[in-house]
Order: C-alpha cells, then structure tokens, then sequence
C-alpha cells in the first residue's frame, strides 16, 4: 500500500491577519511548522528534507514579508520546484482590513515589520499589501479574518484541515465555558456544570481537563461516571445513524463555568471513545485554552 503524499501547506498573508495564530494551529494539529523561511529556500528545504528522508507528511511554512531580502513575487517559481519533488503545496493567504489590522496592533502594542523602514504604522500596512499583492493573487484561498477571534479563526483551520475530504463524516469535540456563550454551530450540546468542579481543588485549579490530576480526580467521582455513561450511550446510539447525511463532520460541545476542566475533560475522554469505535476522523478543539 502507497503511503500517502506529503501535504505541505504554505502560511502568508498580512501582519496582524492571524498568521501566527495558524502557524500554532497547525503545529496543535501535529504538522511541522517552520516560521518565516525566505522564499527562494523553499525548494532546497524540501530537497533536503527528502534527501535524509525527513520529510514529514503534514507541513506549514510561513512565507511572507518579514523576509527582507526576499522577491515574493517568485513563490510561483518556487511552487513549481517543489511540485516537480512531488509535492503539492498549497498556498494559504491571511487577510483583513486596515481598520482590523490597526485596531489589533494597537490592542497589542506590537510593532509592525516594516516599521524599521521608518514607515508609520498605516504606511507600513499599505506597503505590506504591495509586496505580498501577488501573494494573495496566486492563493488557493484567501481566509479574511476581519470578522474573527482568536477561537474562530482556530476553529475553521480546525474544521478545514484536521479532517480529510474524502471521509464520509468527521467528528469533533469541542469544550467551551458557557460565560462566553455557546459555540454557534455545535450539533450536540451537553452542560457539565451539574459535575464536581476540580476547580475548587487548590491542587487542581491551575491545571486543565488534559492533565493526569484532573483526569484522575474526576475518574472516581460518581456522577462524573454516570454522565459519562449516559452520553456514551447516546453517541453509539446516534451518531451513527448521521453517516448518511451530507454534512461533512458534526461538533459535540460540552459545557462548563470556565471551560478549562470537566468540558476539556470531557471532550477529550468521548473523542478517545469513539476513536475506539472505529471512527478514523476526530479531533478536539478546546475554545477557551488557546
């Protein structure tokens, strides 16, 4: 059996549009990253990867402007390299408008690139846009995260990339804190707060529903045992019968105060279960861990 072909997965796009952000989103997602390599490295990186057989088969890389000496123009030259390697690479462009962009900067303090050129802050946004134009014209998708948090745009490169297209139905297990709302689009929602809360546990309250503390504490608790078996049974009764629908993957929520220990506890534990099932495609996003 032909193992599968490496997906290589390029990250560019305007400072402050969330390139970061997704760099650490892919990296959750297992591939590997590599931040701000210049762009006429691409194909050598890729060649020697290949060579000491090290080539992974997920990988991001972050191209963009704070490449100084770099011509962004010529990823084209280089794409076309590196698919004659065998490799598809795909081209993902962060975008969002002035107004976002100088809002976030502000919000953060952070200093834009190009402001060693001696440019204001609105002067290097626009310069940024010119020498990554052709960037975004070449992109196999142009994401504008204008409109989105930090947990949206997480979210949507979870939903995107974390499941293959050619599965039937994919499952996600999201956790989230109920102070800052439902997720819009969860399919199933369960609410933990009815659970002993290791957060009054001095032991317990810095950690999170992944850590061994936790998992342990809330292993024994009877009504934590209970639960879990109720919803177990629902999800072998139920999701199932889901397969032949045409959405592509369907989000089960769970629910507490914070949203750090039983809803990531939770979360985790079902997606463990049904992996045991035999389903191929799951993955977990916790909203509020970040």
């Amino acid at each position: 059996m032909n193992a599968p072909n490496p997906i290589l997965i390029i990250i560019s796009g305007l400072s402050g549009s969330g390139k970061s952000i997704a760099l650490k989103t892919f990296e959750d997602l297992d591939y590997y990253c590599v931040d701000n390599l210049p762009v006429e490295f691409l194909p050598d990186f890729i060649r020697s990867m290949i060579r000491d057989e090290r080539l992974p088969e997920r990988l991001a890389i972050g191209i963009d402007a704070r490449s100084r000496h770099s011509d962004l123009s010529q990823l084209k030259q280089w794409r076309s390299l590196v698919a004659e390697l065998g490799i598809d690479a795909k081209l993902l462009f962060f975008d969002a408008n002035d107004r976002t962009l100088l809002r976030r900067f502000a919000d953060t303090r952070r200093r834009h690139p190009l402001s060693r050129l001696g440019l204001s802050l609105p002067e290097a946004i626009r310069r940024e846009r010119e020498l990554t134009q052709t960037l975004r014209e070449e992109a196999d998708t142009v994401v504008d995260t204008s409109d989105f948090n930090i947990h949206q745009l997480r979210r949507w490169i979870v939903t995107e990339f974390a499941f293959s297209q050619d599965k039937p139905l994919s499952l996600l297990f999201e956790s989230f804190a109920y102070r800052n709302g439902v997720p819009a689009d969860a399919d199933f929602v369960f609410d933990a707060r009815v659970l002993p809360n290791p957060h009054w546990n001095p032991g317990l309250r810095p950690l999170t529903g992944r850590d061994t503390g936790v998992r342990d504490y809330l292993d024994q608790q009877p009504d934590v045992i209970q639960y879990v078996s109720q919803i177990t049974s629902l999800l072998d009764t139920w999701l199932p019968r889901l397969r032949g629908d045409t959405r592509s993957y369907v989000t089960i929520a769970f629910g507490c105060t914070g949203g750090k220990h039983r809803s990531v506890y939770l979360a985790e534990r079902l997606a463990r279960h049904v992996r045991k099932q035999g389903w191929q495609e799951v993955a977990t996003f916790h909203r509020e861990l970040g």
